[in-house]
């Protein structure tokens, strides 16, 4: 292996037979699980553009499993990144990494059966009592399959952060070490501590406390279906629920960004040390990520009023601490270095734009006299859908084309360098013709639109159809490189 080389995939990522198996599995089911998805969505917007009559009943079935399918698919496949580099610092166990995506797997099927074959349309939510009070449109078993496959892809998330907790533990001592800590107030500081541990401690630490969240209103739920003398209260439910899901889908790009410290210093030639502020940043992080989500409930007057000002006051810094530090920190080691602009440098420079612009509509959305008029409209799935298809789902990509590069030599082609035009083209006609539905004041979650809503509805369908193409496209160069062993390329190069 030359130099070059080398330097792009240095030998503590090289993949046993049985590791590159299962991480092969990962991008699989990751990849699947997001195109399938990708029409799932389509379906609804030319739905809504009445390019396509669906009705009512399914299009809340699909827009169930869109929901939570969407956010399984950013969850299993950025802990497959954070696992694969990771494991460089830390021992980490390839039965945990292959029972998580099993108990992904399991629980996945149970969602798809309980709302395609069970009828269950109640959004990813699952908000008590909706559930199991659904008019006669699905079943209380349909309603417990679903929040049984929930608890199934819970559990495996919980077994993949304790074990990285315990290898963590024990390479560093404490969380509080391994997050660097001890530097934050003085102290010579050791500017080798790796990012991708500052990063994966704060996951660990997060998305841990949320998951568990999850799993309690979810048992709970379950015994409520079964036995409804056993009551919940209402508030204390929606809390949960609103805690484990906003920790969640935060914490796919908190894992997922461990991309950009990992591949982009490849492509520029330069390091990411770890800095006072870039540890400030994730210490700040792992607070306010755990205390921001009561602006999910700025419209429900009976929450603690000192709840709704602390949702209110973090929603305006929250993502900003280790946007901010990552951002500079990815811009200062790109100018002047003469990067080479492969697929994964030019993918991870387009997630720090997403992320970046995704903030933007999300904040002003946290502000109690906007959310006022915007929350149920199209304007919040504008912001989330930007956050995901621009932000988490490039830095994924550029992850699978790394992997992809280390084992079939694969370069980058014209066709790839037009898909991730088009792919940037489509993903912003898609979001922007969300927000600006939601600037109009188009209803979001409805199946049927007035004539007068429709032409966003269009607009947005051109956009993810594109999106999805090019996602193709992406997802076939991908699985071309991940599915030939390393012994297929002995004169491997590097994307580059």
């Amino acid at each position: 292996m030359n130099a070059a080389n080398a330097a792009m995939h240095p030998e503590n990522e090289a993949l046993s037979r049985s590791e590159r198996n299962a991480v092969n599995c990962y991008v699989v089911v990751g990849l699947a699980v997001f195109v399938l998805m990708m029409v799932f969505g389509l379906v609804m917007r030319m739905a809504q553009g009445a390019w396509l009559d669906v009705g009512p009943v399914l299009f809340y079935e699909l827009m169930t499993a869109h929901g939570a399918g969407m956010v399984g698919a950013a969850g299993i496949a950025s802990s497959a990144l954070m696992w694969f580099f990771l494991r460089k610092y830390v021992p980490l166990r390839l039965p945990i990494l292959v029972a998580n995506l099993v108990l992904f797997l399991l629980g996945a099927v149970a969602i798809l059966a309980a709302v395609f074959i069970g009828g269950y349309g109640g959004a990813w939510t699952f908000l008590y009592p909706l559930p199991v009070h659904a008019m006669g449109l699905w079943g209380v078993n349909a309603a417990a399959l679903f929040m049984l496959g929930y608890l199934l892809i819970g559990v495996g998330f919980l077994l993949f952060y304790l074990d990285a907790m315990l290898a963590v533990v024990r390479r560093y001592g404490n969380l509080g070490r391994a997050l660097g800590l001890q530097w934050l107030f003085g102290g010579e500081l050791d500017r080798s501590h790796p990012p991708t541990v500052v990063a994966s401690t704060m996951v660990i630490i997060t998305n841990s406390l949320g998951i568990l969240a999850g799993a309690v209103v979810l048992v709970m739920s379950l015994i409520n279906a079964y036995v409804p003398s056993v009551a919940l209260n209402a508030l204390l439910a929606k809390n949960l629920i609103y805690f484990f899901g906003h920790v969640f889908i935060n914490e796919t790009i908190y894992m997922s960004v461990i991309a950009v410290y990992e591949l982009l210093p490849r492509f520029t030639g330069r390091p990411w040390g770890v800095s006072r502020p870039f540890l400030w940043g994730w210490a700040a992080a792992t607070v306010m990520v755990l205390i921001v989500y009561p602006h999910h409930l700025l419209m429900d007057y009976v929450m603690p009023h000192w709840m709704l000002v602390t949702g209110q006051v973090i929603s305006y810094t929250s993502g900003l601490p280790v946007f901010v530090v990552t951002a500079y920190g990815a811009l200062a080691n790109i100018h002047r270095s003469g990067i080479r602009w492969g697929m994964p440098a030019r993918l991870v420079v387009l997630s720090m734009f997403g992320w970046a612009a995704g903030i933007v509509p999300a904040i002003a959305d946290g502000t109690i006299r906007i959310n006022e008029v915007m929350h149920n409209t199209q304007w919040v799935p504008g912001h989330f859908h930007f956050y995901i298809l621009l932000g988490v789902l490039p830095m994924l990509l550029a992850f699978m084309y790394h992997l992809a590069g280390s084992r079939a030599g694969a370069r980058d082609s014209a066709g790839d360098r037009v898909a991730f035009y088009v792919y940037l083209v489509g993903g912003l006609g898609f979001v922007m013709a969300f927000l600006a539905a939601g600037h109009a004041s188009v209803p979001r979650r409805f199946a049927v639109h007035f004539p007068e809503w429709m032409p966003y509805d269009r607009v947005g369908s051109v956009g993810a159809l594109l999106v999805i193409v090019t996602t193709l496209l992406f997802a076939a160069r991908i699985m071309a490189g991940v599915l030939k062993a390393p012994g297929d390329a002995a004169a491997a190069h590097a994307v580059r």
